[in-house]
């Protein structure tokens, strides 16, 4: 998620519903039956109320809602699949755990469940590939070598100063980035993330909530709307997708491939990015 751009992020971004982000701590809407819930907390009627943005309501999504279910779908042997096999002195060992991921995916119900159930499982398996490549099959809960790294996007200072000795370096399952990232999932999760972004790293809850945020506010549009595992590829980390990191792709594009071929559905089109 790192080197994002501001549309982003984690990246970057990431797709709550974008559709998305649903339940935000921020968000205090009212709305008539008829009327959708923005991300800002206000009700209305058009594209700006019920597109992209859209948290309740009868929002315009990409592809219709199912009834998929989730937790079928990432069991535990596919879980722990991932986790076995890093070190085991990882010390996201016993941090990242499928019951936090199923308890923090109740606040986030179209992820997953857009458009048909392969859909539903090729988006799962993508999560989880950007997942297992940000943290080494769930080994890391701090980027290596962050501290030596400026996260500090000095053209976004004005809505999410950078505060003296916070670093705002990759936490988290997609490695959260960059002061921007960290000042808006605060905002929409409830709580600090420019003053206190090391809460990404020391509560497991709001730690997948941050990966789950930006999923859906950055990635999970796209994704539903049929633009492939490219397209998540630029939302998370574009430098990869300019020529900065080949490998880095390739490593993503093989997680997905075989996380997609464990669950039986196949990858789709528009692979790389």
């Amino acid at each position: 998620m790192k080197n994002h751009l501001p549309t982003f992020l984690f990246a970057g971004l990431f797709l709550a519903g974008i559709l998305l982000p649903e339940p935000v701590a921020s968000q205090n809407c009212n709305c008539a039956p008829q009327e959708c819930c923005s991300k800002f907390g206000y009700c209305g009627k058009t594209n700006d109320y019920c597109g992209k943005d859209c948290r309740r309501g009868p929002c315009l999504l990409p592809a219709p809602n199912n009834n998929a279910d989730v937790s079928g779908i990432v069991t535990n042997a596919f879980f722990n699949g991932i986790v076995a096999k890093s070190a085991r002195n990882c010390p996201g060992r016993g941090f990242y755990t499928r019951d936090v991921f199923l308890r923090v995916i109740r606040d986030y119900p179209h992820f997953g469940r857009s458009g048909s159930i392969d859909d539903s499982k090729r988006e799962i398996a993508a999560f989880f590939a950007h997942v297992t490549h940000e943290t080494d099959h769930f080994c890391y809960i701090e980027e290596i070598d962050g501290r030596s790294k400026d996260y500090c996007d000095k053209t976004k200072q004005h809505d999410y100063p950078c505060i003296p000795n916070k670093s705002y370096y990759g936490r988290g399952p997609i490695q959260l980035s960059y002061n921007y990232n960290y000042g808006e999932a605060g905002k929409n999760l409830g709580f600090d993330g420019l003053r206190n972004p090391e809460i990404v790293a020391t509560d497991q809850v709001v730690s997948f909530k941050t990966a789950l945020w930006f999923w859906m506010e950055r990635v999970h549009w796209d994704f539903a709307s049929g633009n492939g595992f490219g397209a998540t590829i630029r939302a998370v980390n574009k430098i990869e997708c300019d020529g900065g990191n080949g490998g880095a792709v390739s490593s993503r594009v093989t997680f997905y491939t075989d996380y997609c071929r464990q669950f039986g559905v196949p990858t789709g089109g528009n692979l790389r990015c």
